[in-house]
């Protein structure tokens, strides 16, 4: 009884949680936050009465922008009731079959006549909407329906949902990688609950959240980011527990070299050096001049204590400023402690790798923290930084089950008696590059595979003529 309630209430809609708005094929994640409009679809709406019900419920865009749960209508499609033709050969489409202008359109919803009705009417006044074979009618009604119904639906926030999102709004961010490749990553670099994966993604944290929700909150995931700070807006959108940032690390790229060569430091400023900083800079206010009072008139002296006061407070602020720099690097310095020590075992379960940079020094870097058997998967909207990540790895060795494929996805339509693909798909979702990695066999000399070789003819010819 008690799993039951933890469910509905987990499946219910919280001040505070992160949704994904949904209306057609177009999504947007924002937050719920109490009296706060949101724009979507150009439309201002408030999300204050959504609190409460259940995910995946479809509201109905009330005037000021309020929502109300939409009721289920139980009524029959227009195209079963009307007389359909054989085929539409005989319709043209010369703009002259629908008798309804947009004034009188105008004039419908300013009547607040609902959808269906504003629908229904255009059907009626349709000189060619009976000669249309029934798919056509139901794709008719479909598309008016897109265009004049005002609802959306919340959803909640997942890997699938939220990579269809960037990829229809924004693909450039998540360097165009499509939904499905992002599950093959998942497949390929083994991500699963316990494990200790390395990534170093740069679309806007997709990668990195996908892999947070498969692990389920268990396990460390050690992000390796470029530039001064790590980008995590899309992990954001996830709307995790806070439980799920105990098993995030950060470690920046840049110092890879230095953690491999053994010369990182990540020790934080001791306090000593601080303490005596502080005394020097006192000692040096107490050494300045100090100017004579003098005598003068109350407005006078009013304003040099106003120009005091004001000069101790910017003091203050800048002090202030200054011990909230100095928390936050010792903060980072401690980030970078922990994520070093684990990096310095050199014992991670996989490494997955999805950036706008060529991945080829990246990659041969990280796999040096990996453990042996381990898998590892590389993503690139273009395959030829691949074909030399793969060229470089079978030179050097270390890596077995090299494989470099590419994704292909197509969506297919079901009608009555018959189904083909649709006529729009996407062009391409990138390349895959995945391998495994086994410990390489040091222990003999470079010149032992020649002592095992048998001895050249040369000595023979040599014995003979002695």
């Amino acid at each position: 009884m008690a799993d039951t309630e933890d469910d509905d209430y987990q499946n219910r809609i919280k001040e505070g949680d992160y949704v994904v708005l949904q209306r057609g094929c177009i999504y947007k994640a924002v937050q719920i936050q109490p009296k706060t409009k949101v724009i979507f679809e150009k439309q201002w709406i408030f999300l204050d009465n959504s609190v409460g019900n259940l995910y995946n419920t479809t509201f109905e865009i009330l005037a000021g922008g309020n929502l109300q749960p939409k009721e289920d209508e139980d009524t029959e499609s227009p195209a079963d009731t009307k007389v359909t033709g054989a085929d539409n050969r005989n319709i043209i489409d010369d703009g002259k079959s629908q008798t309804l202008t947009r004034d009188d359109i105008e004039i419908l919803k300013e009547k607040n006549l609902k959808p269906t009705e504003i629908i229904q009417q255009l059907i009626e006044h349709s000189s060619t909407f009976n000669n249309k074979t029934e798919y056509a009618q139901d794709k008719y009604i479909e598309k008016k329906k897109k265009k004049y119904e005002n609802a959306v639906t919340i959803l909640k926030p997942t890997c699938r949902i939220l990579a269809m999102m960037y990829h229809g709004r924004e693909p450039g961010k998540i360097c165009h990688l499509r939904y499905d490749t992002l599950a093959q990553m998942l497949t390929l670099g083994n991500i699963h609950a316990g494990s200790k994966i390395l990534v170093f993604e740069t679309c806007a944290g997709l990668v990195m959240g996908a892999i947070m929700e498969r692990m389920g909150g268990y396990g460390s995931v050690i992000q390796m980011y470029p530039g001064g700070a790590p980008v995590r807006a899309g992990v954001e959108s996830f709307g995790f527990p806070a439980q799920y940032g105990d098993m995030l690390h950060e470690f920046p790229i840049c110092h890879v070299n230095a953690l491999l060569a053994g010369t990182l430091n990540t020790t934080v400023k001791e306090p000593a050096v601080e303490q005596k900083e502080l005394s020097t800079a006192a000692e040096e206010k107490q050494n300045q001049p100090r100017a004579e009072p003098q005598e003068g008139s109350p407005e006078e002296q009013s304003m040099e204590a106003d120009q005091h006061q004001e000069k101790t407070d910017l003091e203050n602020r800048k002090e202030s400023k200054a011990q909230e720099k100095k928390a936050k690097l010792r903060e980072k310095r401690k980030k970078l402690a922990a994520a070093a020590a684990l990096l310095e075992g050199r014992n991670a379960d996989g490494l997955v790798i999805a950036s706008r940079f060529h991945p080829c020094p990246v990659l041969l870097g990280l796999l040096k923290f990996l453990s042996p058997s381990r898998p590892f998967v590389v993503y690139s909207q273009f395959k030829e930084p691949l074909i030399e990540c793969y060229t470089k790895l079978r030179e050097q060795g270390g890596t077995v089950n090299l494989r470099l494929t590419d994704t292909w996805l197509r969506h297919y339509q079901v009608m009555p008696d018959r189904t083909r693909p649709q006529l729009q798909m996407s062009g391409g979702g990138g390349y895959l590059l995945s391998g495994t990695t086994v410990a390489m066999d040091r222990s003999k000399p470079a010149g032992s595979c020649k002592a095992e070789e048998p001895a050249p003819k040369r000595q023979k010819l040599e014995e003979t003529e002695g």
